[in-house]
C-alpha cells in the first residue's frame, strides 16, 4: 500500500508537468496572435501591421455594409407596414401598392381598395433629427451656421464702412411682416370657422341622414352649403383681405398659406367621415360616428393634413426641443433675411443701370443660383423639419415623418413623393386615389395629370396673391417641365449620374424662379407706371415701365401694347 501511494506521488508532478506543457501550447498561438516574441516582449511592428491589416479590411468592408443597409431597409420598413395593413383589413392583401400595381390577369376594378383604407400613422422620429447624431452629418448643419455667421459679419462690416456706426435695423423684415395685426385677426376668424362650420354642418347631416325620407336631396343640400363655405368663406375671403389691406408679402404669406391649409383640413374631415357614416346607416346601426369636437379640434392644429379619430402619441413633452425647433424657424427667417440683404438687393438694384437683354436675363439666372437655392434649404429645414416638428412635439404627434430623403432622389418622381409628404399624402389619396377608384386604373395618366394641374394652380396662386402680380414662371416650370421630368426622369433612372441631373435642374429652376419674380417686383415696385391709350384696349395704367429698369414681362406686354392699333 505505502509503494502504491510513493508511485502515485511521484506520478502527480509528470501529469501537473504535462498540463503546464499543454498550457504553454495553448498560451503559445494567442502570444503569437499579439507579436509577443520568445523572449516575452510585444513586437509593436508586428502588432501594428496586424491592426492596420484589420483597419483596411473593415474600411473595405464599410461601403458594401451601408450599401446594404440602405437598400434593404427601406423596403423592410414598406413591407411591415403592408403587412400591418392587411391584418388591419382582416387578412386582404389589397393596399395602395397592391392597386396601382396589381395582376394583369385581374381586373383592375377587382384590385381596388376602398378609398377610406389610407395612410398608415405609425410613431417615428424625422429624418434629420436621425441623421443630426451622426457627426458628420451634424457638421453640414454647423456649416450652414457658420455661414450665417459669415453674412452677419458682413453685413455689420459693410454698414460700419459706409455709415460710420454700425446700423442694427431691418427695415425689410419689418417691411414684409407689415400689418402683422391684421394677418393675425384674418387667421383667427379662419381658424373659428373651420372649427365650426364643417364640423356643426357634417354633424347635421350624419345625424339627419339615416332619418331622412329623401337622402340624395338631404346630401346634395349639405354638401351644397360645405362648398359654399369652402369657396364663398374660406376661398374668396382671406384673398379679400390680402388684397383690400394690401398686405405685405410675408404678411400675405400667412393669410394664404393658413387658407390652403384650412381648406384641405376641412376636405379631409369630411371625406374621411363620410365613408363611415354611410356604412352605418347601411348596417343600420344605431350609434352614428360622429367625431367629437375634441377631436376636430386636435387635427386642426396636428401636422397632418390626413384626419384620423386617433394617432400614435408619444408620452411626454420635450419644452427644451421644441424651444430649440421655434428658435431654429426665427434663425432661419434672419438668414433669409441677410441672404436677400447681401445677395439678392445688390443684383437687382443694379439691374438699372444697363437696358435689358438676353445677356442681363443670363447673368441674373446664373447669380441667382445661389441665393435661390440657400433658400430653398432654409424653406425646407424651416417648415417641414422646425415648425411642423415643434407643433408634433407639443401635441405629443408620433408620426414624424414630414419628408423622406429627397435629397438623394434620382429621379423627379422620387423628389416629388419625399418632398413634402405631407401634402404629397392628401394630393395621393384624395386626388389621384380618388380619380382611380371613381375612373379605374386605365386613366393613370390622366389621375397623374389633374394632380399636376391641381398642385401648379395652387402654386401659381399662392405665388401671385403674395407678390401682387400673376407672372405664371412657376406654372409653366412646374406643369410643363415638371411634368416632362417626370415622365423622362422616373424611377428606373438609378444610377448615381441621375441625382446629379435632379441637382442641377433644380438649381437652374430656383435660380429662374428668383431671378424673373425679382426682376418683376423689382419693376413694378421701383419704376414708374405709364398709361395706355384708352384705344388701346387695356384698362387703367399698364404694368410695365420705362426701358433699363423694366422686368421680362413687362417687356412682353409693352410689346403687346404696341402691336395693338390705336
Amino acid at each position: 500500500m505505502v509503494g502504491e501511494e510513493t508511485t502515485s506521488l511521484r506520478k502527480r508532478p509528470s501529469r501537473s508537468g504535462e498540463n503546464f506543457e499543454e498550457k504553454e501550447d495553448e498560451r503559445k498561438p494567442s502570444e503569437e496572435s499579439l507579436g509577443i516574441s520568445s523572449n516575452g516582449r510585444i513586437d509593436i511592428k508586428q502588432l501594428m501591421a496586424k491592426k492596420l491589416r484589420l483597419t483596411a479590411e473593415a474600411e473595405e468592408l464599410k461601403p458594401f455594409f451601408m450599401k446594404e443597409v440602405g437598400s434593404h431597409f427601406d423596403d423592410f420598413v414598406n413591407n411591415l407596414i403592408e403587412k400591418s395593413t392587411s391584418l388591419d383589413s382582416g387578412g386582404c392583401a389589397i393596399t395602395s401598392f397592391s392597386v396601382l400595381e396589381g395582376d394583369k390577369n385581374h381586373r383592375a376594378k377587382d384590385l381596388r381598395a376602398p378609398p377610406e383604407h389610407g395612410k398608415i400613422f405609425v410613431v417615428r422620429r424625422s429624418l434629420l433629427d436621425e441623421l443630426f447624431e451622426v457627426d458628420h452629418i451634424r457638421t453640414i448643419y454647423h456649416m450652414f451656421i457658420a455661414l450665417l455667421i459669415l453674412f452677419i459679419l458682413s453685413t455689420l462690416v459693410v454698414d460700419y464702412i459706409d455709415e460710420g456706426r454700425l446700423v442694427l435695423e431691418f427695415n425689410l423684415m419689418s417691411y414684409a411682416f407689415g400689418k402683422f395685426p391684421i394677418a393675425m385677426w384674418t387667421w383667427w376668424t379662419m381658424f373659428l370657422s373651420t372649427l365650426s362650420i364643417p364640423y356643426f354642418l357634417f354633424q347635421h347631416w350624419a345625424r339627419g341622414y339615416s332619418r331622412s325620407s329623401h337622402p340624395v336631396v338631404h346630401c346634395l343640400i349639405h354638401g351644397f352649403l360645405f362648398m359654399v363655405f369652402l369657396i364663398g368663406v374660406l376661398g374668396l375671403g382671406p384673398t379679400y383681405v390680402a388684397l383690400a389691406y394690401t398686405l405685405p408679402p410675408a404678411s400675405r404669406s400667412i393669410v394664404i398659406l393658413e387658407q390652403i391649409r384650412f381648406i384641405m383640413k376641412a376636405y379631409s374631415f369630411v371625406r374621411e367621415n363620410v365613408p363611415r357614416v354611410l356604412n352605418s346607416a347601411k348596417e343600420k346601426s344605431k350609434i352614428v360616428p360622429v367625431p367629437t369636437v375634441n377631436q376636430y379640434l386636435y387635427f386642426l392644429f396636428a401636422p397632418t393634413l390626413i384626419y384620423r379619430d386617433n394617432y400614435p402619441r408619444t408620452p411626454t413633452v420635450r419644452w427644451g426641443y421644441v424651444a430649440m425647433q421655434f428658435l431654429q424657424v426665427f434663425g432661419c427667417l434672419f438668414y433669409m433675411y441677410y441672404i436677400f440683404e447681401r445677395l439678392c438687393t445688390p443684383l437687382f438694384r443694379n439691374i438699372k443701370q444697363e437696358p435689358f437683354s438676353a445677356r442681363v436675363l443670363v447673368l441674373c439666372v446664373f447669380n441667382s443660383i445661389l441665393p435661390g437655392v440657400l433658400i430653398l434649404f432654409l424653406m425646407f429645414f424651416a417648415f417641414l423639419h422646425c415648425w411642423l416638428n415643434a407643433f408634433a412635439e407639443m401635441l405629443c404627434f408620433g408620426d414624424r415623418m414630414f419628408y423622406r430623403d429627397w435629397w438623394n432622389s434620382t429621379s423627379y418622381s422620387n423628389y416629388y413623393r419625399t418632398w413634402n409628404v405631407v401634402v404629397h399624402d392628401w394630393l395621393y389619396y384624395y386626388a389621384y386615389k380618388d380619380f382611380l377608384w371613381f375612373f379605374t386604373k386605365r386613366f393613370k395618366w390622366a389621375a397623374m395629370l389633374a394632380v399636376f394641374a391641381v398642385s401648379a394652380v395652387v402654386h401659381e396662386y399662392a405665388l401671385a396673391v403674395c407678390l401682387n402680380f400673376f407672372y405664371p414662371v412657376l406654372f409653366v416650370l412646374f406643369m410643363f417641365f415638371g411634368m416632362a421630368f417626370n415622365f423622362i426622369v422616373n424611377d428606373s433612372r438609378k444610377r448615381p449620374f441621375w441625382n446629379v441631373m435632379v441637382w442641377t435642374s433644380l438649381f437652374a429652376g430656383n435660380g429662374v424662379i428668383l431671378c424673373f419674380y425679382s426682376q418683376e417686383w423689382y419693376a413694378r415696385q421701383h419704376c414708374p407706371l405709364k398709361n395706355v391709350s384708352p384705344h388701346s384696349g387695356w384698362s387703367g395704367k399698364a404694368m410695365f415701365s420705362p426701358p433699363g429698369c423694366e422686368g421680362s414681362w413687362a417687356i412682353l406686354r409693352r410689346r403687346v401694347v404696341e402691336m395693338m392699333p390705336d
